[in-house]
Protein backbone atom coordinates (compact mmCIF):
# COMPACT_ATOMS: atom_id res chain seq x y z
CA UNK A 1 0.00 0.00 0.00
CA UNK A 2 2.79 2.25 0.91
CA UNK A 3 4.54 1.92 -2.60
CA UNK A 4 0.97 2.74 -4.27
CA UNK A 5 0.34 5.46 -2.27
CA UNK A 6 4.17 7.20 -2.93
CA UNK A 7 3.11 6.90 -6.93
CA UNK A 8 0.29 9.61 -5.98
CA UNK A 9 2.88 11.92 -4.24
CA UNK A 10 2.56 14.39 -6.72
CA UNK A 11 -0.93 15.23 -5.17
CA UNK A 12 -0.11 15.17 -1.55
CA UNK A 13 0.80 18.38 -1.46
CA UNK A 14 -2.63 19.66 -2.46
CA UNK A 15 -4.23 17.62 -0.54
CA UNK A 16 -2.68 18.19 2.75
CA UNK A 17 -3.08 22.36 2.05
CA UNK A 18 -7.14 21.71 1.58
CA UNK A 19 -6.77 19.81 4.88
CA UNK A 20 -4.87 22.32 6.92
CA UNK A 21 -7.65 24.75 5.86
CA UNK A 22 -10.28 22.92 6.82
CA UNK A 23 -8.45 22.48 9.97
CA UNK A 24 -7.96 26.31 10.46
CA UNK A 25 -11.82 26.58 10.68
CA UNK A 26 -12.58 23.63 12.46
CA UNK A 27 -9.74 24.45 15.20
CA UNK A 28 -10.99 27.79 16.00
CA UNK A 29 -14.07 26.20 16.70
CA UNK A 30 -13.58 22.86 18.86
CA UNK A 31 -9.76 22.92 19.17
CA UNK A 32 -6.11 22.40 17.18
CA UNK A 33 -5.51 19.86 18.74
CA UNK A 34 -8.90 17.60 18.79
CA UNK A 35 -10.01 14.61 16.84
CA UNK A 36 -13.46 16.93 15.85
CA UNK A 37 -11.24 19.46 14.22
CA UNK A 38 -8.73 17.06 12.33
CA UNK A 39 -11.37 14.39 11.98
CA UNK A 40 -14.02 17.16 10.09
CA UNK A 41 -10.99 18.47 7.74
CA UNK A 42 -11.14 14.78 6.53
CA UNK A 43 -14.85 14.68 5.42
CA UNK A 44 -14.78 18.43 4.24
CA UNK A 45 -12.22 17.32 1.72
CA UNK A 46 -14.64 14.21 0.86
CA UNK A 47 -17.37 16.58 0.39
CA UNK A 48 -15.24 18.66 -1.56
CA UNK A 49 -13.83 15.70 -4.02
CA UNK A 50 -17.51 14.20 -4.23
CA UNK A 51 -19.51 17.86 -5.38
CA UNK A 52 -16.40 18.20 -8.05
CA UNK A 53 -16.89 14.81 -9.18
CA UNK A 54 -20.72 15.19 -9.76
CA UNK A 55 -20.78 15.86 -13.59
CA UNK A 56 -18.47 12.30 -13.37
CA UNK A 57 -21.15 10.60 -11.14
CA UNK A 58 -24.36 11.57 -14.05
CA UNK A 59 -21.96 9.83 -16.51
CA UNK A 60 -21.79 6.50 -14.75
CA UNK A 61 -25.57 6.65 -14.18
CA UNK A 62 -26.17 7.04 -17.56
CA UNK A 63 -23.54 4.71 -19.11
CA UNK A 64 -24.88 2.33 -16.56
CA UNK A 65 -28.34 2.50 -18.04
CA UNK A 66 -26.90 2.63 -21.28
CA UNK A 67 -25.27 -0.94 -20.53
CA UNK A 68 -28.41 -2.51 -18.95
CA UNK A 69 -30.56 -1.73 -22.52
CA UNK A 70 -27.53 -3.16 -24.59
CA UNK A 71 -27.45 -6.24 -22.36
CA UNK A 72 -29.75 -8.23 -24.81
CA UNK A 73 -28.08 -7.54 -27.58
CA UNK A 74 -24.69 -8.04 -26.22
CA UNK A 75 -26.54 -11.64 -25.17
CA UNK A 76 -27.38 -12.04 -28.82
CA UNK A 77 -23.58 -11.50 -29.95
CA UNK A 78 -21.99 -14.18 -27.19
CA UNK A 79 -24.68 -16.48 -28.68
CA UNK A 80 -24.19 -16.10 -32.42
CA UNK A 81 -20.56 -15.90 -31.61
CA UNK A 82 -19.63 -18.22 -29.19
CA UNK A 83 -16.83 -20.05 -30.81
CA UNK A 84 -15.13 -16.89 -31.97
CA UNK A 85 -13.93 -14.62 -29.53
CA UNK A 86 -12.35 -12.36 -31.82
CA UNK A 87 -15.52 -11.99 -33.82
CA UNK A 88 -17.01 -11.73 -30.72
CA UNK A 89 -14.85 -9.18 -29.38
CA UNK A 90 -14.99 -7.23 -32.79
CA UNK A 91 -18.93 -7.12 -32.75
CA UNK A 92 -18.89 -5.97 -29.12
CA UNK A 93 -16.91 -2.81 -30.42
CA UNK A 94 -18.82 -2.37 -33.16
CA UNK A 95 -21.69 -2.67 -31.31
CA UNK A 96 -19.83 0.00 -28.17
CA UNK A 97 -19.30 2.38 -31.12
CA UNK A 98 -22.64 2.57 -32.63
CA UNK A 99 -24.07 3.48 -29.56
CA UNK A 100 -22.00 5.86 -28.20
CA UNK A 101 -21.39 3.86 -24.94
CA UNK A 102 -18.28 3.47 -23.22
CA UNK A 103 -18.20 0.51 -20.24
CA UNK A 104 -15.29 2.15 -18.47
CA UNK A 105 -17.73 5.09 -17.75
CA UNK A 106 -19.37 3.57 -14.76
CA UNK A 107 -15.64 3.29 -13.01
CA UNK A 108 -15.28 6.88 -13.59
CA UNK A 109 -15.95 8.24 -10.40
CA UNK A 110 -13.95 5.93 -8.17
CA UNK A 111 -11.04 6.42 -10.80
CA UNK A 112 -11.15 9.72 -10.38
CA UNK A 113 -10.87 9.59 -6.59
CA UNK A 114 -8.01 7.29 -6.16
CA UNK A 115 -5.56 9.37 -6.39
CA UNK A 116 -7.10 11.59 -3.69
CA UNK A 117 -7.81 8.50 -1.72
CA UNK A 118 -3.75 7.08 -1.92
CA UNK A 119 -2.59 10.49 -1.39
CA UNK A 120 -4.76 10.78 1.98
CA UNK A 121 -3.27 7.65 2.87
CA UNK A 122 0.88 9.03 2.24
CA UNK A 123 -0.15 12.09 4.42
CA UNK A 124 -1.55 10.07 7.15
CA UNK A 125 1.18 7.32 6.78
CA UNK A 126 4.14 10.38 7.55
CA UNK A 127 1.69 11.58 10.21
CA UNK A 128 1.86 8.41 11.99
CA UNK A 129 5.63 8.00 11.55
CA UNK A 130 6.43 11.52 12.30
CA UNK A 131 7.41 12.57 9.20
CA UNK A 132 6.32 15.71 7.53
CA UNK A 133 4.59 15.93 4.28
CA UNK A 134 3.36 18.75 2.09
CA UNK A 135 2.54 21.88 3.88
CA UNK A 136 1.92 19.87 7.27
CA UNK A 137 5.31 20.81 9.41
CA UNK A 138 6.09 20.52 12.89
CA UNK A 139 3.42 22.10 14.80
CA UNK A 140 0.93 20.98 12.51
CA UNK A 141 2.24 17.43 12.99
CA UNK A 142 2.50 17.59 16.44
CA UNK A 143 -0.85 18.79 16.78
CA UNK A 144 -2.45 15.70 14.19
CA UNK A 145 -0.72 12.97 16.35
CA UNK A 146 -2.60 14.15 19.31
CA UNK A 147 -6.09 13.87 17.92
CA UNK A 148 -8.29 11.71 18.95
CA UNK A 149 -11.13 10.10 17.30
CA UNK A 150 -13.32 7.99 19.94
CA UNK A 151 -9.86 7.15 21.81
CA UNK A 152 -8.17 5.88 18.62
CA UNK A 153 -5.31 8.56 16.98
CA UNK A 154 -5.80 9.43 13.26
CA UNK A 155 -2.78 7.40 11.96
CA UNK A 156 -3.20 4.49 14.19
CA UNK A 157 -4.54 1.10 12.18
CA UNK A 158 -5.78 -2.11 13.23
CA UNK A 159 -2.83 -3.98 12.67
CA UNK A 160 -0.73 -2.18 14.52
CA UNK A 161 1.69 -3.18 17.58
CA UNK A 162 0.82 -2.10 21.01
CA UNK A 163 4.10 -0.05 21.11
CA UNK A 164 3.09 1.91 18.13
CA UNK A 165 -0.38 2.50 19.71
CA UNK A 166 1.59 4.00 23.10
CA UNK A 167 4.00 6.23 20.83
CA UNK A 168 0.67 7.52 19.74
CA UNK A 169 -0.81 7.72 23.48
CA UNK A 170 -3.82 5.55 22.63
CA UNK A 171 -4.25 1.88 24.23
CA UNK A 172 -4.98 -0.80 21.66
CA UNK A 173 -8.18 -2.38 22.73
CA UNK A 174 -9.31 1.61 21.87
CA UNK A 175 -7.49 1.58 18.75
CA UNK A 176 -9.06 -1.92 17.46
CA UNK A 177 -12.71 -1.55 18.49
CA UNK A 178 -12.73 1.81 17.04
CA UNK A 179 -11.31 0.22 13.69
CA UNK A 180 -13.56 -2.76 13.84
CA UNK A 181 -16.78 -0.82 14.10
CA UNK A 182 -15.59 1.71 11.20
CA UNK A 183 -14.92 -1.08 9.00
CA UNK A 184 -18.02 -3.30 10.00
CA UNK A 185 -20.17 0.35 8.87
CA UNK A 186 -18.01 0.88 6.20
CA UNK A 187 -18.27 -2.26 4.90
CA UNK A 188 -22.33 -2.01 5.85
CA UNK A 189 -22.58 1.01 3.69
CA UNK A 190 -21.17 -0.29 0.48
CA UNK A 191 -23.66 -3.53 0.76
CA UNK A 192 -26.45 -1.59 1.46
CA UNK A 193 -25.87 0.55 -1.58
CA UNK A 194 -24.78 -1.97 -4.08
CA UNK A 195 -28.14 -3.81 -2.69
CA UNK A 196 -30.56 -0.82 -3.28
CA UNK A 197 -29.18 -0.22 -7.18
CA UNK A 198 -30.37 -4.01 -7.76
CA UNK A 199 -33.56 -4.30 -6.07
CA UNK A 200 -34.78 -1.25 -6.87
CA UNK A 201 -33.34 0.41 -9.77
CA UNK A 202 -32.47 -2.25 -12.03
CA UNK A 203 -35.01 -3.56 -15.57
CA UNK A 204 -36.03 -6.25 -13.78
CA UNK A 205 -37.57 -7.38 -17.58
CA UNK A 206 -34.06 -8.24 -18.79
CA UNK A 207 -32.62 -10.94 -17.81
CA UNK A 208 -28.82 -11.00 -18.73
CA UNK A 209 -25.50 -11.82 -17.36
CA UNK A 210 -24.70 -8.31 -16.71
CA UNK A 211 -27.18 -8.58 -13.49
CA UNK A 212 -25.64 -11.46 -12.12
CA UNK A 213 -22.23 -9.75 -12.52
CA UNK A 214 -23.70 -6.90 -10.30
CA UNK A 215 -24.99 -9.69 -7.95
CA UNK A 216 -21.41 -10.62 -7.50
CA UNK A 217 -20.25 -7.84 -6.67
CA UNK A 218 -23.11 -7.10 -3.95
CA UNK A 219 -20.67 -9.23 -1.55
CA UNK A 220 -17.02 -8.68 -3.32
CA UNK A 221 -16.91 -5.38 -2.51
CA UNK A 222 -17.88 -5.11 1.37
CA UNK A 223 -15.30 -7.95 1.78
CA UNK A 224 -13.08 -5.99 -0.29
CA UNK A 225 -13.50 -3.70 2.58
CA UNK A 226 -12.85 -5.65 5.54
CA UNK A 227 -10.14 -7.13 4.26
CA UNK A 228 -8.06 -4.08 3.37
CA UNK A 229 -10.05 -1.98 6.27
CA UNK A 230 -7.40 -3.43 8.67
CA UNK A 231 -4.45 -2.20 7.00
CA UNK A 232 -5.87 1.98 6.85
CA UNK A 233 -5.17 4.28 9.56
CA UNK A 234 -8.23 5.78 11.21
CA UNK A 235 -8.27 8.67 9.17
CA UNK A 236 -8.30 7.00 5.99
CA UNK A 237 -11.62 4.80 7.16
CA UNK A 238 -12.97 8.54 8.27
CA UNK A 239 -12.53 9.59 4.23
CA UNK A 240 -13.98 5.74 2.86
CA UNK A 241 -16.98 5.74 5.33
CA UNK A 242 -17.82 9.00 4.73
CA UNK A 243 -17.70 9.02 0.60
CA UNK A 244 -19.75 5.62 1.09
CA UNK A 245 -22.54 7.62 3.18
CA UNK A 246 -21.98 10.27 0.36
CA UNK A 247 -22.44 7.61 -2.32
CA UNK A 248 -25.31 6.06 -0.60
CA UNK A 249 -27.41 9.40 0.09
CA UNK A 250 -26.53 10.68 -3.96
CA UNK A 251 -27.66 7.41 -5.09
CA UNK A 252 -31.02 7.49 -2.80
CA UNK A 253 -32.16 10.45 -4.57
CA UNK A 254 -31.24 9.64 -7.92
CA UNK A 255 -33.45 6.14 -7.50
CA UNK A 256 -36.33 8.49 -6.17
CA UNK A 257 -36.19 11.37 -8.65
CA UNK A 258 -34.88 9.80 -11.92
CA UNK A 259 -35.04 6.27 -11.82
CA UNK A 260 -34.49 3.45 -14.45
CA UNK A 261 -37.38 2.20 -16.81
CA UNK A 262 -38.65 -0.81 -16.05
CA UNK A 263 -37.03 -0.65 -12.50
CA UNK A 264 -39.41 -1.16 -9.30
CA UNK A 265 -38.42 2.47 -8.57
CA UNK A 266 -39.75 4.26 -11.76
CA UNK A 267 -43.26 2.17 -10.42
CA UNK A 268 -43.15 3.63 -7.52
CA UNK A 269 -41.65 7.13 -8.72
CA UNK A 270 -45.05 6.78 -11.22
CA UNK A 271 -47.63 6.28 -8.74
CA UNK A 272 -46.35 9.35 -6.65
CA UNK A 273 -46.34 11.08 -9.81
CA UNK A 274 -49.78 10.44 -10.62
CA UNK A 275 -51.30 10.96 -7.09
CA UNK A 276 -49.71 14.38 -7.18
CA UNK A 277 -51.09 14.87 -10.95
CA UNK A 278 -54.63 13.73 -10.10
CA UNK A 279 -54.61 16.45 -7.08
CA UNK A 280 -53.11 19.09 -8.27
CA UNK A 281 -53.63 18.61 -12.58
CA UNK A 282 -50.55 19.98 -13.48
CA UNK A 283 -47.04 18.34 -13.85
CA UNK A 284 -44.28 20.38 -11.28
CA UNK A 285 -40.40 20.81 -11.96
CA UNK A 286 -38.56 20.44 -14.72
CA UNK A 287 -37.25 16.80 -13.82
CA UNK A 288 -40.59 15.89 -13.86
CA UNK A 289 -41.37 17.65 -17.52
CA UNK A 290 -38.96 15.76 -18.57
CA UNK A 291 -39.99 12.28 -17.57
CA UNK A 292 -43.13 12.45 -19.01
CA UNK A 293 -42.00 13.77 -22.27
CA UNK A 294 -39.69 10.65 -22.82
CA UNK A 295 -42.72 8.41 -21.91
CA UNK A 296 -44.92 10.07 -24.71
CA UNK A 297 -42.44 9.60 -27.26
CA UNK A 298 -42.07 6.02 -26.19
CA UNK A 299 -44.86 5.18 -28.00
CA UNK A 300 -45.40 1.74 -28.30
CA UNK A 301 -42.06 1.11 -26.92
CA UNK A 302 -43.86 2.02 -23.46
CA UNK A 303 -43.31 -0.70 -20.49
CA UNK A 304 -46.36 -1.87 -17.99
CA UNK A 305 -45.46 0.91 -15.54
CA UNK A 306 -45.46 3.62 -18.01
CA UNK A 307 -48.38 2.26 -19.97
CA UNK A 308 -50.54 1.90 -16.64
CA UNK A 309 -49.89 5.45 -15.83
CA UNK A 310 -50.74 7.31 -19.06
CA UNK A 311 -54.19 4.77 -19.14
CA UNK A 312 -54.67 6.20 -15.17
CA UNK A 313 -54.24 9.53 -16.49
CA UNK A 314 -57.35 8.93 -19.24
CA UNK A 315 -59.49 7.40 -16.83
CA UNK A 316 -59.04 10.54 -14.61
CA UNK A 317 -60.03 12.73 -17.86
CA UNK A 318 -56.33 14.30 -17.85
CA UNK A 319 -54.15 13.46 -21.32
CA UNK A 320 -50.21 13.61 -21.27
CA UNK A 321 -48.83 16.14 -24.08
CA UNK A 322 -45.75 15.41 -26.19
CA UNK A 323 -44.34 18.53 -24.67
CA UNK A 324 -43.98 16.91 -20.63
CA UNK A 325 -47.59 18.61 -19.35
CA UNK A 326 -51.11 17.55 -18.54
CA UNK A 327 -54.02 19.06 -20.22
CA UNK A 328 -57.59 18.76 -18.76
CA UNK A 329 -60.89 17.35 -21.29
CA UNK A 330 -60.59 14.69 -23.03
CA UNK A 331 -62.80 16.04 -26.14
CA UNK A 332 -60.64 19.46 -26.58
CA UNK A 333 -56.61 17.49 -26.05
CA UNK A 334 -54.73 15.20 -27.40
CA UNK A 335 -55.49 11.99 -25.94
CA UNK A 336 -52.21 9.45 -26.32
CA UNK A 337 -53.28 5.88 -26.85
CA UNK A 338 -51.48 2.52 -26.02
CA UNK A 339 -50.13 2.64 -29.75
CA UNK A 340 -48.38 6.17 -29.00
CA UNK A 341 -50.94 8.08 -31.31
CA UNK A 342 -51.90 11.48 -30.70
CA UNK A 343 -55.83 11.59 -31.76
CA UNK A 344 -58.94 13.52 -30.63
CA UNK A 345 -61.49 11.94 -28.73
CA UNK A 346 -64.20 12.92 -31.49
CA UNK A 347 -62.16 11.48 -33.98
CA UNK A 348 -62.06 8.40 -32.30
CA UNK A 349 -65.64 7.82 -32.30
CA UNK A 350 -66.08 8.76 -35.33
CA UNK A 351 -65.95 4.50 -36.70
CA UNK A 352 -67.45 3.64 -39.58
CA UNK A 353 -70.84 2.28 -39.95
CA UNK A 354 -70.93 -1.59 -39.85
CA UNK A 355 -72.14 -2.94 -43.36
CA UNK A 356 -75.10 -5.70 -43.54
CA UNK A 357 -74.76 -9.08 -44.33
CA UNK A 358 -76.51 -8.26 -47.91
CA UNK A 359 -74.51 -5.26 -48.76
CA UNK A 360 -71.14 -7.51 -47.81
CA UNK A 361 -72.51 -10.22 -49.72
CA UNK A 362 -72.80 -8.04 -52.80
CA UNK A 363 -70.09 -6.27 -52.33
CA UNK A 364 -71.43 -2.71 -52.63
CA UNK A 365 -71.21 -0.50 -50.30
CA UNK A 366 -73.57 2.94 -49.42
CA UNK A 367 -71.96 5.78 -48.64
CA UNK A 368 -73.83 7.93 -46.08
CA UNK A 369 -76.82 9.76 -47.08
CA UNK A 370 -76.60 8.68 -50.84
CA UNK A 371 -80.17 6.99 -52.37
CA UNK A 372 -79.93 2.71 -52.02
CA UNK A 373 -80.76 1.38 -55.69
CA UNK A 374 -82.57 -1.61 -55.82
CA UNK A 375 -81.05 -4.78 -56.68
CA UNK A 376 -82.51 -8.11 -56.09
CA UNK A 377 -81.74 -8.39 -52.38
CA UNK A 378 -83.40 -4.98 -51.69
CA UNK A 379 -86.99 -4.96 -53.59
CA UNK A 380 -90.16 -4.20 -51.79
CA UNK A 381 -91.64 -6.52 -49.82
CA UNK A 382 -94.61 -6.30 -51.56
CA UNK A 383 -92.81 -7.77 -54.81
CA UNK A 384 -92.95 -11.57 -53.54
CA UNK A 385 -94.21 -14.91 -55.34
CA UNK A 386 -97.63 -15.31 -55.21
CA UNK A 387 -97.31 -18.71 -53.30
CA UNK A 388 -95.82 -16.63 -50.55
CA UNK A 389 -98.89 -14.37 -50.39
CA UNK A 390 -101.47 -17.20 -49.93
CA UNK A 391 -102.06 -17.51 -46.03
CA UNK A 392 -100.40 -21.24 -44.52
CA UNK A 393 -102.65 -24.00 -43.68
CA UNK A 394 -101.00 -24.56 -40.59
CA UNK A 395 -97.40 -25.29 -39.50
CA UNK A 396 -97.82 -29.12 -38.74
CA UNK A 397 -98.56 -29.48 -42.01
CA UNK A 398 -95.51 -28.38 -43.61
CA UNK A 399 -93.68 -29.76 -41.01
CA UNK A 400 -94.32 -33.49 -41.57
CA UNK A 401 -93.94 -32.74 -45.46
CA UNK A 402 -90.47 -31.51 -44.72
CA UNK A 403 -90.03 -34.64 -43.03
CA UNK A 404 -91.09 -36.81 -45.38
CA UNK A 405 -88.14 -36.00 -47.59
CA UNK A 406 -89.64 -33.29 -50.01
CA UNK A 407 -87.36 -30.38 -50.67
CA UNK A 408 -88.19 -26.77 -49.94
CA UNK A 409 -88.76 -25.31 -53.15
CA UNK A 410 -87.60 -26.52 -56.28
CA UNK A 411 -88.83 -29.85 -58.21
CA UNK A 412 -89.71 -32.81 -56.28
CA UNK A 413 -88.48 -36.47 -56.44
CA UNK A 414 -90.65 -38.89 -58.37
CA UNK A 415 -92.48 -41.07 -55.39
CA UNK A 416 -90.48 -44.76 -56.27
CA UNK A 417 -93.73 -47.10 -57.09
CA UNK A 418 -95.23 -48.94 -54.20
CA UNK A 419 -94.35 -52.72 -54.52
CA UNK A 420 -98.13 -54.74 -54.08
Amino acid sequence: MDTIASLFSFITTPVSWVIVQFHKVYGALFGADTGWAWGLSIVSLVILIRICLIPLFVKQIKATRAMQTLQPEMKKIQERYKNDKQRQSEEMMKLYKETGTNPLSSCLPILAQSPFFFALYHVLNSIANGDTIGVINESLLQSAQKAHIFGAPLAAKFTDSASDVSALDASLSSVRVVTAIMIVLMSASQFFTQRQLMTKNVDTTVKTPFMQQQKMLLYVFPIMFAVFGINFPVGVLVYWLTTNVWTMGQQMYVIRNNPTPGSKAQAAYLDRLYKHVTNHGKIRGRGQKAIVKAIVAKGRDRNDYERKFINGLSKAGLAAQPDGTVAKGEAQTATLTEDGDGTTATARRQQPKRQSKSQRQSGTTKAAGEPTSLTKSDEPQDAKPADAAKPRTGSSGGRSKAQSGQRKGGPQRPKSPSKK
